[in-house]
């Protein structure tokens, strides 16, 4: 495995295996829905229980270095760890999927991509929850990072008018990013 592509096609099938259920978001997703970037780490988002946890941390540590005092520390504060690639020193960063209803709803919406042709398809992040979530991951972070932002820009534009509005603009104001999507939106019609 070199690829970020590859790294998330074999989490995948891992996390599949244990029956865990999960979704790809970040840059991947980003990608997946407006322009392709390279990335230093891939992002899953998992639904896990103290026992999955477990069968987890057992099987990443074959071939990944990961804490397992973070992985405990996530699970408790529905927040993240990430797992080292020994050989390659590549970064998958894993979220334990949160309790408020928007996290819950965005894990619902969870869809299959294909991310290359031999690969089975994967459970990735809906675009509309891709906007929404890097919106809040921009916002908290001072809306400084351009990177985060060409993120949301691009899924808006490449997207256009299949994305669905109205979701959009429900959650955007639940998660108090609705001037934010307004401005991204403005941007990528221009664009």
């Amino acid at each position: 495995m070199t690829l970020p592509s590859e790294f998330v096609v074999e989490i995948a099938r891992l996390l599949e295996s244990l029956g865990i259920p999960y979704h790809v978001g970040g840059s991947i997703a980003s990608s997946t829905y407006g322009t392709y970037r390279m990335t230093a780490d891939v992002d899953f988002v998992i639904d896990v229980d103290r026992a999955a946890l477990d069968r987890l941390a057992e099987a990443l540590n074959r071939d990944f270095y990961v804490s397992a005092s973070a992985m405990n520390e996530a699970l408790a504060n529905h927040s993240a760890f990430n797992a080292i690639h020994l050989d390659t020193s590549f970064k998958v960063d894993f979220f334990v999927r949160g309790a408020r209803p928007y996290d819950l709803e965005e894990f619902r919406r969870r869809v299959p991509q294909m991310l290359n042709t031999q690969a089975r398809p994967v459970m990735m992040k809906s675009p509309e929850d891709t906007v929404l979530r890097k919106l809040e991951w921009f916002r908290a972070g001072g809306e400084v990072s351009e990177q985060q932002w060409r993120d949301v820009v691009a899924v808006l534009k490449a997207m256009g008018s299949s994305l669905d509005d109205e979701y959009l603009r429900l959650w955007a104001g639940e998660l108090g990013v609705s001037d934010l999507l307004k401005r991204a939106k403005d941007q990528a019609s221009s664009a």
